[in-house]
């Protein structure tokens, strides 16, 4: 493997060259960055970034825990984390938890290894505000600590319009129908405001819950419909579950939205070249996105920054519901 002072050998020049080259440093001209990207390109050498960043008593790495990249949610949030972090000269270490709590911790340890400036976690586990961290966190979805800066979409809002959607569609019994967490987590919301303004509206409704992975919501959207069959109107906690509730409902012989509207959340499905294209509630993904990293370069300055940061959302009408 290739070593710094190989490259500078073969440029010609200094391994302080090679190092400010490395590192963007506009001191060095043109014609001797070529001759360094040159030798680079040629000897396949890989720069040491952990080193680098031991060096320099700083880095340029910022870690994200996640619960699973498969999920289309996630992995577009993470599309934008990793393209705002690049404007700003970091990289971005993807710990991919699968909702494993011992998973997270080892991450966690990892990323303190590699010495990184900070990280944007989700996560459905309760000991971030009990372990020792050295570097800044922002949690997304979730409220850890008065101390920990988050951001959210305006979950409660998302289920206000969601619901408000159905009734104003005309169903007269609603249903509920969601992942469970065991514990609170920005996304509890949108169930609480399902039942608030159904109860406003005086409309009967159901709700069932519980904790499961991705792609097997449709066993209990399968439950869902064996114990309301009547239900005419259902706002899903996520798409994936509105996407699993729509094709039970179609092996069962009813129409969307004829027979039942289904109105989802989070927007994962941004276009319309699939269909049924679903009516949903839009999560602003990318700005998410841009505030979390915002905060945390911020937090890396040892700036001030507002610890909570809530986004609004919209309601996107498709082709499951009628209004």
């Amino acid at each position: 493997m290739a070593s710094i002072k190989d490259v500078a050998k073969l440029a010609g020049v200094g391994v302080g060259t090679v190092s400010r080259v490395i590192n963007n440093n506009q001191s060095v001209s043109e014609a001797t960055r070529e001759k360094v990207k040159w030798a680079i390109e040629q000897l396949d050498y890989v720069p040491n970034e952990v080193a680098r960043n031991f060096k320099k008593q700083s880095s340029q790495l910022v870690g994200m825990m996640i619960p699973t990249i498969a999920h289309p949610y996630f992995s577009k949030l993470v599309f934008y984390v990793e393209s705002e972090l690049y404007k700003h000269g970091y990289k971005l270490l993807i710990c991919n938890s699968e909702t494993e709590k011992e998973k997270e911790l080892q991450y966690i340890e990892m990323l303190k290894m590699n010495q990184v400036a900070g990280i944007i976690v989700i996560s459905y586990h309760d000991f971030y505000n009990k372990i020792k961290i050295d570097f800044p966190v922002i949690t997304i979805d979730r409220y850890i600590s008065s101390e920990i800066p988050h951001v959210t979409a305006d979950n409660y809002m998302g289920g206000t319009l969601a619901t408000e959607a159905l009734i104003k569609g005309g169903c007269k019994k609603l249903g509920y129908l969601g992942g469970g967490s065991l514990i609170q987590t920005s996304v509890t919301k949108r169930k609480e405001a399902f039942i608030d303004i159904a109860k406003k509206h005086n409309i009967p409704y159901v709700t069932m819950e519980d904790i499961v992975l991705l792609h097997q919501e449709y066993k209990l959207a399968r439950k869902f419909l064996d114990h309301y069959p009547e239900v005419d109107g259902v706002f899903t906690s996520t798409d994936m579950f509105a996407a699993a509730l729509i094709k039970e409902l179609k092996v069962r012989g009813r129409r969307v939205p004829e027979d039942v509207q289904v109105i989802g959340f989070d927007g994962i499905q941004d276009n319309d070249l699939f269909h049924p294209y679903l009516s949903t509630i839009e999560q602003p993904v990318e700005q998410i996105a841009q505030t979390s990293v915002q905060l945390l370069l911020e937090s890396i300055m040892h700036k001030n920054v507002p610890k909570e940061n809530i986004l609004n959302v919209r309601y996107r009408k498709g082709e499951t519901s009628l209004f």
